[in-house]
């Protein structure tokens, strides 16, 4: 199993598949193979469908879950093992139609007035006045920072591209200030020391206790301030191919999402129960 998961990272590496994405690959396929205590060389079609089973039925894992365990199953056995057989016809499982949950425009003000500590502060009010993963905002560097031209760069954000995303004025300030107490010289956000970033981790941890420190009833995520950007960019009558840009995504249906959230359109329309004579 050692030499396939080399191959395999090997495979994964030539595509230019994000580091999270090998990782995650790299532990379902090991996952898969201890459950029948097997090399995954020695398993088929009928196995994957066995596991996949187990995962919706006695694991009762969420779609989403079950998805990236088959897709890396599939890059395996297509990619690795370059087996073209009956591994297309393994079915994948229908994704839950859930809307992201984001904050309103006060709940954010609030938010952010809770954080006391600068960096903090500016690691997150990034995040949500860029619209940005969590992972761009603890990759950024000094030069993303463009004061000039009011912009920062998100260099190979999700799917190995480069973007360029608005610079709030406000936040300009807070950077500003953050870079005047912290004196980062490469990294915006380091870490430990100001050799490496932040990591990911520690920053949702951060998120964490302001969102505790902040007493909203909502709980906070990095991503959660990235739809409520979306959103009340949507709200504020920003168009749909502008917020796909910003936000970095490959297709519009990923956007669309937030036309069922925004509620500019529900308070303009008046429920019929309104329209009824006075009973």
């Amino acid at each position: 199993m050692k030499a396939l998961s080399q191959r395999m990272l090997e495979d994964m590496r030539i595509r230019n598949l994000s580091t999270t994405t090998q990782k995650r690959y790299l532990d379902r396929v090991t996952v898969f193979a201890n459950y029948f205590n097997k090399s995954p060389s020695l398993l088929g079609a009928e196995d994957i469908r066995i596991f996949l089973l187990y995962l919706a039925q006695e694991k009762e894992l969420a779609s989403s879950s079950i998805n990236v365990t088959a897709s890396a199953l599939r890059f395996f056995y297509k990619v690795t093992l370059g087996r073209p057989w009956d591994i297309e016809k393994m079915q994948f499982a229908r994704r839950e139609k859930k809307l992201p949950v984001v904050l309103s425009q006060d709940e954010v003000a609030k938010f952010f007035k809770a954080i006391k500590n600068k960096k903090h502060k500016a690691i997150l009010m990034t995040t949500y006045a860029a619209g940005l993963r969590i992972s761009e905002t603890t990759r950024l560097i000094l030069s993303d920072i463009d004061s000039s031209r009011m912009t920062i760069r998100i260099q190979q954000g999700k799917g190995k591209k480069d973007r360029y995303v608005m610079l709030s004025e406000k936040l300009l300030i807070i950077l500003r200030d953050y870079w005047k107490e912290y004196q980062p010289t490469y990294w915006l956000f380091y870490g430990k020391t100001k050799n490496e970033p932040l990591t990911t981790g520690s920053a949702r941890q951060v998120c964490r206790l302001a969102s505790f420190e902040s007493g909203l009833k909502k709980r906070v995520t990095p991503h959660i301030l990235r739809h409520s950007f979306a959103t009340h960019l949507l709200e504020g009558g920003t168009d749909l191919r502008t917020i796909q840009i910003l936000l970095g995504h490959k297709s519009p249906s990923s956007t669309a999402v937030y036309t069922h959230i925004a509620i500019q359109n529900l308070k303009a329309t008046t429920s019929p129960l309104d329209s009824l004579p006075d009973m």
